[in-house]
């Protein structure tokens, strides 16, 4: 007896209730359901009873790849209806698709994502042909509004349809050739009983083809599970699921957006559903004091019920409700489209009536686990660590950092904070690895999505710290050359204790180090690395083999980065001076242990301080680093050979932000620096003027006033320094434009014989 094959919109009510009365009326010996062949023996922990919305979260780990997907079931998805009704009628019941952590659905976060862009273009045009704006009013159109009669024949046609547009990938094949092979075993262990199968509609078209005749690869036996392969980790658990996780308006990959609205459609029908969630907007609406009156809904509802019969739909379809609601409730000109007329998340700008309105449609459903699922062992484990260290009641927490038992705490709040516990907030605490903060404040609340993510979390390892660790290396690997999230990585593997990195690690963070393109960039993570390498005994990273391996990497970067910077800039730049300034106490602290090459360095600050083509400050900072490293220098041809009143300001802030000290202590340079500045012409002078301002200020208030009382004792005039830096009454710039606005008016009336 052939198969009777079910093709189906996953989270469709009116798919559902044709599966359901399928397998009702036929009892079959089998009931096959797309979804993860690893799941089939324990089908009964699915079952169990749990709250809807619930998923299968399937992970997979190696050193190539991370990968997690999730196949939702809420209680009109049909295959959840398969499932239960195949147990109620009696047949065996099993999945049939590949693991979710096969290759052939790599980069698929959602196994249940409906395949719309595969067949755009056939859509596109049913969309035309039928005057609807996209694939979910057209669906509505066709089937969810529609009488039942027929309803078998009309989705076979529109999935033909579809599927005849559209080329098939390998992933799809792999699937669709695997899928095949349990409907074929099914039919031979059947005899003459039915066998049902469900899958998306996508695929019905192919598995007809594919079990029409017997294969010569058919075995007589049920196909063999994939393996994971020996060096991966892997497993699926079941994890409670949100409405809102479920609603394409927040970016979910499934056909059905408003999951509130088609669970009302599924327990009631179009008629209750339009009446329930015109009452559930008007409910938000005025919980948040907008306007929303009777009158108001009377128009919407009269409103929908007009839309309805204007488009043909025997009861007012969702878009038909949603119009209505808009056309009475929002009075304003609209700056986005209403949302149910595109696809996709809700853009900003969204007028906030629309969207109480679309938050109504979707619903605040969370699923809930049986007592008797079992959980991945994270959740235990984190669940004890917690009552062990007495946060469990959650609160308020303060830690001392310096302290045994905060430090330990803050660990394991870290590792949390890195899995993304919910309900986890830190208030203050360690930013950078260099800063003094030594305590931290954090608040634990509980949260109803706490249980959903520890499970998923649990892919990454048993324990807190484990978990942990593998989430910073998987972030550390993606990161490419954005050196700022390399540098938030290496930070929260010091914060969670978990600083001691794999091979892989170590790989993915030198070569993202490799690629790093801003200079200014990986001279603030090459600032935190040697700080954490060098001083670091809070977080156990002083001397780490790790960050000195990157350390390492940032180096050799940076030098290749700077000699490559040309040109001249508007205005020093205060990054990637900072970041020579970096290279310069890694030369200095780190050469010798970590085997540096300080010959080098050397050699390439001396070309770019010596280079005409390079920016101004960059041959300041170059001639600097040599200086402060003890390489034989000449301060005064090198200052006086800066460049003229343009420049002049900009190399002093490169000399100054890498060997202010060599400058404040060599014997001379003070005094020339004094003959340059006073003899600049009054228009040199205010040319000069803001980089010579942002040039001093890399000297602290100490410093400066040390500077300025040399200034005064040049020129035999009594008092400290300070008395040079009081400020002015007026701004500095506008006081030196009007001394240079008075010396041309006194040029000009000399020149004309008029002064006296």
């Amino acid at each position: 007896m052939p198969a009777t094959f079910i093709g189906v919109r996953h989270h469709s009510p009116a798919c559902a209730r044709l599966v359901g009365e399928t397998i009702a009326a036929l009892r079959p010996a089998h009931v096959l359901v797309e979804g993860p062949a690893d799941m089939n023996d324990r089908i009964d922990e699915l079952l169990l009873g749990h709250d809807l919305p619930i998923a299968v979260f399937s992970s997979y780990r190696d050193e190539d790849r991370h990968h997690g997907s999730w196949a939702p079931f809420c209680e009109y998805s049909p295959e959840w209806v398969a499932l239960r009704a195949g147990r109620e009628a009696g047949a065996q019941v099993r999945f049939i698709d590949l693991p979710a952590w096969d290759e052939a659905l790599a980069g698929r976060e959602n196994r249940y994502a409906d395949a719309e862009q595969r067949y755009a273009e056939a859509v596109d045009r049913l969309c035309q042909t039928f005057a609807v704006d996209n694939v979910d009013v057209l669906w509505d159109h066709l089937f969810e509004i529609e009488p039942a009669s027929g309803i078998e024949e009309r989705l076979a046609a529109y999935f033909d349809l579809l599927r005849g547009e559209s080329e098939t990938g390998d992933g799809d094949r792999a699937r669709e050739e695997y899928m095949a092979r349990w409907v074929r075993a099914a039919l031979r262990d059947a005899g003459e009983r039915p066998v049902v199968v469900v899958t998306g509609g996508f695929h019905r078209p192919a598995l007809l083809r594919l079990t029409a005749h017997a294969h010569e690869d058919d075995a007589g036996e049920w196909p063999p599970l994939p393996v994971l392969p020996p060096e991966a980790v892997g497993g699926s658990f079941l994890v409670p699921y949100s409405f809102r996780r479920l609603d394409a308006f927040d970016g979910y990959q499934s056909g059905m957006p408003s999951p509130e609205y088609y669970q009302r459609l599924w327990e009631a029908g179009p008629a209750r559903a339009a009446d329930d969630l015109v009452a559930a907007v008007a409910g938000r609406l005025r919980k948040r004091r907008q306007p929303a009156s009777t009158a108001d809904l009377i128009a919407a509802r009269a409103s929908a019920a007009g839309l309805a019969t204007v488009r043909g739909h025997p009861q007012p379809a969702r878009t038909d409700i949603l119009d209505g609601l808009a056309a009475a409730l929002v009075n304003d000109a609209l700056d986005e489209p209403l949302p149910w007329s595109t696809r996709g998340r809700l853009r900003p700008g969204t007028h906030p009536v629309v969207v109480e309105m679309v938050a109504a449609l979707s619903g605040a459903r969370v699923g809930r686990l049986h007592p008797d699922t079992p959980l991945p062992p994270l959740v235990h484990t984190v669940t004890a660590e917690l009552e062990r260290e007495g946060l469990a009641d959650g609160g308020p927490i303060a830690l001392t950092l310096t302290e045994p038992d905060g430090l330990r705490r803050s660990r394991l709040l870290h590792r949390l904070r890195v899995l993304g516990f919910p309900g986890l907030t830190r208030h203050r605490g360690p930013a950078t690895g260099i800063d003094p903060v030594l305590d931290e404040d954090w608040t634990l609340e509980e949260h109803e999505h706490r249980m959903p993510a520890l499970i998923e979390a649990g892919a990454y390892g048993v324990t807190p710290e484990q978990a942990a660790a593998a989430a910073i290396a998987e972030r550390a690997g993606q990161a490419g050359g954005d050196v700022g999230v390399l540098a938030g990585a290496l930070f929260d593997a010091a914060l969670c204790g978990t600083t001691r990195l794999s091979d892989k690690v170590l790989r993915d963070l030198t070569l993202g180090v490799a690629a790093a393109s801003d200079l200014g960039a990986l001279g603030r993570l090459l600032g935190v690395l040697l700080a954490l390498w060098r001083h670091d005994r809070l977080f156990g990273t002083a001397g780490n083999a790790a960050l000195g391996a990157v350390i390492g990497a940032a180096h050799d970067r940076l030098l290749w980065l700077a000699e490559g910077i040309r040109g001249a800039t508007a205005d020093a730049d205060p990054a990637r001076l900072a970041a020579v300034a970096a290279l310069r106490d890694t030369v200095v602290h780190a050469a010798a242990p970590l085997g540096l090459d300080r010959a080098a360095s050397l050699g390439v600050m001396a070309r770019i301080g010596a280079d005409p083509g390079a920016p101004p400050d960059l041959r300041g900072a170059g001639f600097g680093f040599g200086w402060a490293l003890g390489a034989e220098a000449d301060p005064e041809r090198a200052v006086r050979g800066a460049g003229g009143p343009l420049a002049l300001g900009d190399w002093l802030a490169g000399l100054f932000a890498v060997a202010r000290e060599e400058v404040l202590h060599a014997a001379g340079v003070l005094d020339l620096l004094d003959e340059l500045v006073a003899g600049l012409g009054d228009e040199d002078f205010l040319i000069a003027l803001p980089a010579l301002r942002q040039a001093f200020a890399y000297f602290p208030p100490r410093e400066r006033e040390t500077i300025a009382g040399h200034v005064l004792a040049r020129r035999g005039l009594p008092g400290p320094g300070r008395l040079l830096l009081r400020r002015p009454a007026a701004d500095p710039m506008l006081l030196a434009r009007a001394a240079a606005l008075e010396s041309r008016v006194d040029t000009v009336l000399a020149r004309e014989g008029l002064l006296r």
